[in-house]
């Protein structure tokens, strides 16, 4: 099976709809010309052309409201989001007309919108271009928001994404562009909202998504090779839709939790899932529920900093091991 980056399992997703469908298209700041901000968008432009490849002026309210009404007519717009922090520029379009043309037009109208982009701290870019919104999506009733943190996983759910008639925003994350793995080369998909047990376990369930769930898979090596535990770790993919039953599979199997997340604690998404567990397997449970999250403060812009305010393996396993 090839061995590609995030990087390059994104673009080929993106090449492959591109050539399945004559209607999806690309649009953002610098995703022709430039290549992409990241070079996600590398090549397209010459292969397709601009009128399927095509820069948008630095206003993101305006590309997204000509992609969210291209979408109403049938066009499959791919948006990219040089930064998700920069969709609260476009906050009317993204959270407030595309979640709610199709219920307001009684569904008559589908919005097969993608909006993409990087969605991270880590990367030294301070508080105003580090936000991670997938619980802010996920809260809005008609979108859906998926966190891929592995190139198979970015692929399969990029196409399963543009192929769906409703908006879903796609949560990338500068840092894993480069990591690699194994991509088959025929065409695939990961469904969206189907969680994926990245690893088998028997004494605690962590649970994650996105970057973090790397994290979570370093520390459950730790604490199998230093402290005899075995740990499960349930990689979401899909915040919504969420796949409830492969999250209480694994709670019913290991009847301890630990969540992960790179997102602050208040209102997120291991705070839904807490609830979630303690309401449909609250008999299944020999601790409570822990969580660990980024450090609850704007994004640090020092480095060195802001290595200690996201979780890290090390501090993943001295929650586990207090897991009663």
């Amino acid at each position: 099976m090839p061995v590609i980056s995030y990087r390059e399992a994104l673009r080929q997703a993106m090449a492959e709809e591109l050539d399945r469908d004559e209607n999806v298209i690309i649009m953002g700041e610098e995703v022709a010309q430039f290549n992409g901000a990241y070079k996600v968008t590398e090549g397209l432009l010459e292969k397709y052309g601009p009128k399927r490849i095509v820069d948008t002026p630095i206003s993101e309210a305006g590309f997204m409201g000509l992609g969210i009404g291209a979408s109403m007519l049938g066009i499959r717009p791919v948006m990219e989001f040089m930064f998700w922090s920069f969709s609260y520029v476009a906050f009317d379009q993204v959270f407030n007309n595309a979640a709610s043309i199709r219920y307001m037009s009684g569904g008559l109208i589908n919005l097969p919108i993608v909006i993409r982009g990087p969605a991270n701290g880590g990367t030294s870019v301070g508080a105003t271009h580090s936000h991670t919104p997938e619980n802010f999506i996920a809260n809005t009733p008609g979108l859906k928001v998926v966190c891929p943190a592995t190139p198979y996983d970015a692929k399969g759910l990029l196409k399963s994404a543009i192929r769906d008639n409703d908006p879903v925003y796609v949560m990338e994350n500068t840092i894993l562009y480069n990591d690699k793995g194994e991509v088959p080369a025929e065409d695939y998909l990961v469904p969206l909202g189907l969680a994926d047990v990245k690893r088998e376990g028997t004494d605690l369930s962590i649970i994650a998504h996105g970057r973090a769930v790397l994290t979570a898979l370093k520390a459950a090596e730790i604490l199998q090779a230093e402290h005899d535990v075995s740990a499960e770790v349930v990689d979401l993919r899909s915040i919504r839709p969420l796949d409830v039953e492969t999250i209480l599979n694994s709670v019913r199997k290991t009847h301890r939790v630990l969540l992960v997340e790179e997102n602050k604690p208040f209102c997120g998404v291991g705070a839904q899932i807490s609830h979630l567990i303690q309401s449909e397997a609250f008999d299944e449970l020999d601790a409570p529920i822990k969580r660990v999250s980024a450090i609850d403060a704007p994004a640090i812009y020092s480095m060195p900093l802001e290595k200690i305010q996201l979780p890290d393996p090390q501090r993943v396993v001295r929650a586990a091991l207090s897991v009663g």
